[in-house]
């Protein structure tokens, strides 16, 4: 099986993790979750890693779960949190910088969201498309667009499951920078360095207190989103959704 993600340091404390599921198109796959699984915990087990930065290719950053995904969550064969894959970069023991530079969909989105820093494309496409399909949001994404988006605008984005171009976003006032997609690695590694100046410990330590609120959370909000998918994935026309809009 090809290797699609890629794990380069650049310079001696920031470690950058490419996703390139070329043929899975950045979805989660197999090979891209225990590729990111095998990454972080290289990045976990090295006190050298000071920061992380995390993107896509060409323009994907992460387009959220497979059509196989969501039909083995409808056949009620598997919850979302039956790993915690969808917090990875949560669990990083050091901040994360995401660069979002293409598209992030769904629960692509939501991953993203999980970073300790975002930096958007404005040309790219951001979706919270969860009930495009028939089903409500999961991942922890009720508490963590609120959190990241502001209240207003998390709420139309998961009601409307509408996509937003980062130019869009950047007029609504998010908070995080949008640039060119052709800028947006670079602009994360300028912020990455910022923070490889500080001290190790410091950084690690201010991580868990800036997560505080949503450590403290996210279970109530995973346990409420799980509700919610019991009877949203007992629908009688669900599979149905999903297999005609999957893609579209």
């Amino acid at each position: 099986m090809a290797e699609v993600v890629h794990l380069h340091r650049h310079g001696t404390a920031i470690a950058v993790i490419e996703m390139a599921d070329r043929e899975g198109r950045n979805t989660f796959t197999r090979a891209l979750v225990a590729g990111l699984g095998v990454a972080l915990r290289r990045i976990a087990d090295d006190p050298t890693v000071k920061v992380v930065v995390i993107h896509g290719y060409e323009s994907i950053f992460c387009a959220g779960g497979t059509q196989e995904e969501l039909l083995t969550l409808a056949e009620h064969k598997v919850t979302f949190d039956a790993h915690d894959f969808y917090r990875a970069l949560l669990d990083c023991p050091v901040p994360v910088i995401a660069a979002m530079q293409g598209h992030a969909l769904g629960g692509g989105l939501v991953f993203g969201l999980y970073a300790d820093l975002v930096v958007m494309a404005q040309e790219a496409l951001y979706s919270a498309n969860f009930m495009k399909y028939g089903f409500t949001p999961g991942m922890g994404s009720t508490l963590v667009l609120p959190m990241k988006l502001g209240a207003a605008l998390a709420n139309e984005m998961l009601f409307s499951a509408r996509g937003y171009h980062g130019g869009t976003l950047r007029e609504r006032g998010i908070g995080f920078p949008v640039v060119p997609r052709a800028e947006t690695v670079a602009t994360a590694l300028r912020l990455a360095a910022d923070l490889a100046d500080k001290s190790d410990v410091a950084l690690r330590l201010l991580k868990q207190a800036m997560n505080h609120r949503l450590l403290q959370d996210l279970p109530a909000a995973i346990a409420r989103e799980k509700a919610m998918h019991e009877t949203t994935f007992a629908q009688p026309d669900i599979v149905a959704r999903i297999t005609e809009r999957f893609g579209r």
